[in-house]
C-alpha cells in the first residue's frame, strides 16, 4: 500500500479562490476586509511567516498592513498599540507574530486583542468558544488540519479514532476539541504517555503536532490510517521535513500528508478564512 497524498497546496488554492470571491463581495457593500501583522525584532523564520501572510492577504483582496518594530519595542507600546488597533474600524484582525523578544509577555499580548479581532485563534475567549461549541475564531492550524480531512470526505469522523501527539495550546489541545466537535473519539498523547505507539496503532487519524522528527513510524501506524504531519523540522541535509517518517509511513497509512507542502499552506489559509469571517459579522452587525 502506498499513500494518497493530501496536497495542502491545492486544497489552499481552492479556499483562497473562494475567499477571493466573497471578498470581492463584501467590498461592493463598502467593506475591504482588513489584517494587521505586527512583527517584533528581527526574527528570521518571523519575517518569513509576516512575508508569506502580508502577500496572500494582498493576493486575495484584503487590505494588509504590516507594522514592524525593533527588538527594543517595551512591552507596555506593543500593548497601547493593539489597542488602537482594536478601536481601528478598517481592522478586522490583528496578530502578532510568536515569539516575542522575552522582555515581552506573549500571553499578556494575546490577551490584550480583542476576541473580535483574534483571527489566530489563541485568546482564550477563543479557545473557550471551541471548547464549548460556541462562535469564535478557530486556531488556523488545527483548523487547516480539519479542512484537509474534509477533502477527503471525513467531515463526520463518528466511530473514528483520532490520536493526537502534542498538546500545546496552538495546536495539540484546539486540535482535540475540533476532532471531538466532528464526534471523533479522542486521545491526546505527550511526553508524559508511556506507550505511545500502543496508542497511535489503534488509531484511524493521527495527527502529529510536536515538532520532532520521525515521532511517528512505520509501525507505529494501524494500515490504512490518515497521517496529518503538523511538524516543522530539519533533516540531517538541512531539508524541511516535519514530525512523522514519511518514507516509512506512507507505505502503511491510507491517506499522508506531506512537508513542505501539506498543513503549512492551510494554516495561513486559514488566517485569511477568519480575517474575512471576523468582516462578515461586523457588516451583519451593523
Amino acid at each position: 500500500m502506498t499513500a494518497q497524498l493530501i496536497d495542502g497546496n491545492a486544497l489552499s488554492r481552492q479556499l483562497r479562490a473562494q475567499v477571493a470571491q466573497r471578498t470581492q463581495a463584501l467590498k461592493t457593500r463598502g467593506i475591504t476586509p482588513g489584517l494587521a501583522v505586527g512583527l517584533v525584532g528581527e526574527n528570521p523564520a518571523s519575517q518569513v511567516y509576516v512575508r508569506n501572510k502580508v502577500k496572500a492577504c494582498e493576493d486575495v483582496g484584503f487590505s494588509s498592513v504590516l507594522e514592524k518594530y525593533d527588538a527594543s519595542l517595551t512591552e507596555e507600546q506593543l500593548l497601547a498599540r493593539v489597542a488602537a488597533l482594536n478601536n481601528d474600524p478598517s481592522i478586522h484582525g490583528i496578530l502578532v507574530q510568536l515569539p516575542l523578544p522575552k522582555h515581552i509577555d506573549d500571553h499578556k499580548v494575546i490577551e490584550a486583542i480583542s476576541p473580535l479581532k483574534d483571527v489566530d485563534g489563541f485568546h482564550v475567549a477563543s479557545a473557550g468558544a471551541l471548547m464549548v461549541g460556541e462562535v469564535g475564531f478557530k486556531a488556523c492550524t488545527p483548523y487547516g488540519c480539519m479542512k484537509m480531512l474534509e477533502s477527503i470526505g471525513m467531515q463526520d469522523l463518528r466511530g473514528k479514532h483520532a490520536v493526537v501527539i502534542g498538546r500545546s495550546n496552538i495546536v495539540g489541545k484546539p486540535m482535540a476539541m475540533m476532532l471531538l466537535a466532528a464526534n471523533a473519539t479522542v486521545t491526546v498523547c505527550h511526553s508524559g504517555t508511556a506507550d505511545l505507539a500502543a496508542m497511535t496503532r489503534q488509531a484511524d487519524i493521527v495527527v502529529a503536532a510536536v515538532g520532532k522528527r520521525n515521532v511517528l513510524t512505520a509501525s507505529m501506524v494501524k494500515p490504512g490510517a490518515v497521517v496529518i504531519d503538523v511538524g516543522m523540522n530539519r533533516n540531517d541535509e538541512g531539508k524541511l521535513c516535519g514530525d512523522v517518517d514519511f518514507e516509512g509511513v506512507k507505505e502503511v497509512a491510507g491517506w499522508i500528508t506531506p512537508v513542505p507542502g501539506g498543513v503549512g499552506p492551510m494554516t495561513i489559509t486559514m488566517l485569511l478564512v477568519n480575517t474575512l469571517e471576523a468582516a462578515e459579522r461586523l457588516q451583519v452587525a451593523s
